[in-house]
């Protein structure tokens, strides 16, 4: 089994491709530029060339499932949030759908169903993100959407709770919604489940089994 890893030059996404690798999982990561190739090639991992704005179907081919950690980044504005955190996941949805691959994992974000909800400047984002998730779980694909709350650098605790109220931090660390990834990919037979993901006192199992 090879997943295609979309978004890879992200934080979550090279964590996530370092991870997989190390335990044994088939990952492919896509990227945008030629010059991000050599991290992923320097460390073993199979990378090509794919652009969510433009041509990147040839990426799909010969993978049985898809991890989406893509996103516009804090820098950019709504024009950007609409081409990638959007659009371009449903174009990877619709690929993977023609391809016929087996599952599409997402990357999405803690309240993502609230956009109006959000700080004024991050409602693009999580409106985005929302139509995004309702287009996968329409889509008849196989998926498994992970909601990370906001996100940190600190080492991984490999401890997990699902709600707000039993997060003792309120945040997760981009380590841990990688190792969520990979126990996802880890267990093909989890589909269909939408699970916000922070840091607390679980095994991811308790979540996700």
């Amino acid at each position: 089994m090879t997943i295609l890893v979309v978004g890879a030059n992200g934080q979550i996404g090279k964590q996530f491709c370092e991870q997989a690798q190390q335990a044994g999982i088939a990952v492919r990561a896509m990227v945008r530029r030629e010059e991000q190739l050599e991290w992923f090639k320097a460390r073993g991992i199979e990378a090509v060339i794919g652009d969510l704005e433009g041509d990147m179907a040839h990426a799909f081919e010969g993978c049985d499932e898809v991890v989406f950690t893509a996103g516009s980044g804090p820098h950019t504005g709504p024009d950007k949030t609409l081409l990638i955190d959007l659009h371009g996941a449903m174009r990877s949805v619709d690929i993977a759908k023609e391809k016929g691959l087996k599952r599409f994992v997402m990357v999405s974000a803690i309240r993502a169903e609230k956009p109006l909800e959000a700080p004024e400047k991050m409602r693009p984002y999580m409106a985005a993100k929302l139509a995004a998730d309702r287009y996968l779980e329409n889509s008849g694909l196989a998926h498994v959407i992970l909601k990370p709350g906001p996100l940190t650098d600190e080492a991984p605790t490999h401890g997990f709770v699902d709600s707000l109220e039993a997060s003792p931090s309120g945040s997760i660390t981009r380590a841990d919604v990688a190792y969520a990834l990979v126990h996802v990919a880890r267990h093909p037979a989890l589909e269909n489940r939408s699970v916000t993901l922070l840091n607390g006192d679980q095994p991811i199992d308790a979540l996700l089994s």
